[in-house]
Formats: C-alpha cells, structure tokens, sequence
C-alpha cells in the first residue's frame, strides 16, 4: 500500500513538470510575437502610410505630395479644401440645369394655349338694319345669279343651270376643320395674344379654331351634328398644309356617314392689318365673310365642284335675304382646296388679317343663323 502512493505521487510530480514547461513556451512565443508584431507597426511611418493611399485613391496624390513637406497634417483642413471645390462644382452645375430647365419651361409655356372660352348663346335675330363699311380693297365680280355674285378665275363658262342651286345636302351633319389652323387676327384688348408669325397663333383661343368653337356653339344646341377638328395642319410646317388636313377630314368622313356639309375655315391671307371687310348689323360688327370654290380647273380631277358651287350660291341668297352684305362675292379658282370629298364641301375666309377676333365671332353667330334657315 506504502509503495502504491509513493508511485502515485512521482506521477502527479512528473505531470505538474510538463504542464509548467508547456506553459512557459507558450509564454515565450507570445511574449516574442507581441515584441514582433510592435516593431512591424512602429516601422509603418505616416509617408508610408500616405503612399498606399496614394495607390488606393490616386485622386489625392498631388495633395499628398504637398501636405510631405509639412510637419503637421491637419485632417479637417485637408478634407474641407477637398471637397469645396467639388461642391462649388455640383453648385454650378445644378444653377446651370435649373436655368435650362426654365427656358424650355417658358418656350413651352409659350404654346401652352389656355381653356377653351365658351360664352353664352344667345337668340340670332334677323330682320336688323346692315351696312357694309367701306375698305380699301374694291368689290369684283364677273357674274351674278338672283344677287349672288361671283368671280369667276377659271375658264369655266358660268350658266344659269351650274349655277341654279338645285343641290340636296344632308343639313343637320357638318364637318368644320382648319387647313391653315394657325391663322389669326389684329389682337385687340379683349383677345390680346403672342403672335408665333404673321397674323398666326399656335394658341386656339385666338386663332380661326376659336370662329369655328364659335359656329359650333350656336349650331349644337338646335340639334346640329358638328364634328369640329382643331388639329394643327400648318404647325410645325405650313409646307403641306393641304395634305395634312386632307388625311384628317377622309378619316373623319371614313367613320362618320352622311356628313355633306365640309366646311374649311380660314382667315383671308392679305397680310398687314388694313384691309378688314366689315358689315354693320344692328349695331355690331361683322367680319365679312367669303366662300372659295375650287373647280376642274387644276391637276386633280374634281367632279364635285358644280356641287360645291350650288351649294355656296344656295347660302349666299339666304345670308342676302336675312343679312346684306354678310358675304362679299364667291371666287371661282382653278385649285381643288380638297373640295372633291364632298358635293357641299367649300373654303370660308372668316375675315382679314385687319379685323378683330371679336368681329369673326359675330359673323360665326349670324352665319349660324343663314344655315340654320336653308331648308
């Protein structure tokens, strides 16, 4: 029993020697790696260290190398002389898309048209007074049926029979568009407007679409059809313009039957303000107005244009019957004017370039009346 325990104890001697040993190793190695890895850290100087930044953001060499040859870096220092000039930049920048950004706003603004205007409708009477004013444009005419005069520019011969105006028309269908949609008048103080041209508006309001919103408004509400199409024709190019509204009215006509009466508002093309036609009604002023037919005269083959004639002739004695003077004399040209899609198709010129928006809007509400009279 003596002898087991004394082996016992030289056992336990034997192993608290190895775990000191072991234990002192250890210490040695980290007290040697600790010592090392100092030594590594103390070598790294500031230069060092600036030149792997250097390497890693090459933007900020050329101020390194600057900042070298003083004792003394002051962080804060160095990172707001960094960035204010990039911030002057984006400062610069942003000041510079925002003025862009208002031009186009106002170029944009400029053909920005404002709400339609739509005014009371009021009762169209007749049997008034007229007087047709003196212009300096003399009237011509070369032939006359029952006070309806023409002037003929063709070398169509006009007889009684093309002239009679035996024509049946659908009346409670019309069509009205604006070849030269852009189109305008002298602005007055009532409808004062930025012209974009010559007696021309890209803004409906005051162009010749506001005398066809006009003719609209008074025919509507006595059980009229009216399809009016205020597309541009003439804008951006006016070259064209013929074309462009012919592809709009046959679309028109290809989804609407039955729709005779095509009317082609426009303002007369004289272009300076003294000459405006005006006739007297009552004791309002009327732009006079004036039907251009085409005929077969030009290249393309027009079969309508008797049609068509009978059909100016036949409101030109009712606008004589209720007001004289209400329409100057109908001119016979050599140009088909599109006239060819329909058998009541024509060109009205809604005054001058000298009259007012004001007297194109009286002379909308007594035309409604002479068409709403024709049987």
């Amino acid at each position: 029993m003596i002898n087991l325990a004394v082996i016992n104890i030289k056992e336990v001697i034997k192993y608290l020697v190895k775990v000191t040993i072991i234990i002192t190793v250890v210490v040695a190695l980290t007290r040697y790696f600790s010592t090392y890895s100092s030594s590594i850290v103390n070598k790294i100087s500031d230069k060092t260290f600036l030149n792997c930044l250097d390497e890693t953001i090459p933007g900020i060499k050329t101020m390194n190398k600057k900042e070298y040859k003083t004792d003394e870096v002051e962080p804060l220092k160095m990172m707001l002389s960094m960035e204010m000039p990039m911030i002057d930049s984006i400062k610069k920048e942003n000041l510079q898309i925002a003025k862009e950004e208002n031009i186009k706003t106002e170029e944009k603004n400029d053909n920005i048209e404002e709400e339609p205007q739509v005014e009371k409708i009021e009762e169209v009477k007749t049997k008034i007074e007229t007087e047709v004013l003196e212009n300096n444009v003399p009237t011509k005419f070369t032939d006359e049926y029952n006070g309806v005069k023409i002037k003929n520019e063709t070398d169509n011969k006009l007889t009684k029979e093309i002239l009679t105006p035996n024509v049946t028309v659908n009346m409670k269908n019309i069509l009205i568009f604006h070849t030269h949609t852009c189109e305008s008048y002298t602005p007055s103080e009532k409808y004062s407007y930025k012209q974009t041209g010559n007696f021309r508006t890209t803004d409906r309001n005051y162009s010749v679409v506001r005398a066809g919103r006009e003719l609209e408004n008074y025919l509507v509400p006595y059980g009229y059809n009216v399809i009016h199409d205020e597309s541009y024709h003439d804008y951006p190019s006016y070259s064209g313009s013929y074309s462009s509204s012919l592809e709009t009215v046959e679309k028109i006509l290809k989804k609407n039957e039955n729709y005779d009466i095509v009317l082609d508002l426009h303002r007369d093309a004289i272009g300076d303000n003294t000459y405006a036609p005006t006739v007297k009604i009552g004791d309002e002023y009327a732009a006079q107005l004036m039907f251009v037919i085409g005929s077969n005269g030009g290249v393309d083959e027009h079969k309508n244009w008797q049609e068509n004639l009978k059909f100016a002739v036949k409101v030109q004695e009712k606008a004589n019957e209720l007001y004289p003077g209400l329409f100057k004399p109908i001119i016979l040209r050599n140009s088909d004017y599109n006239q060819f899609v329909s058998k009541a198709a024509s060109i009205i010129e809604v005054g001058a370039t000298g009259n007012t928006l004001e007297q194109c809007l009286v002379s909308m509400k007594y035309l409604s009346k002479v068409i709403r009279e024709l049987k």
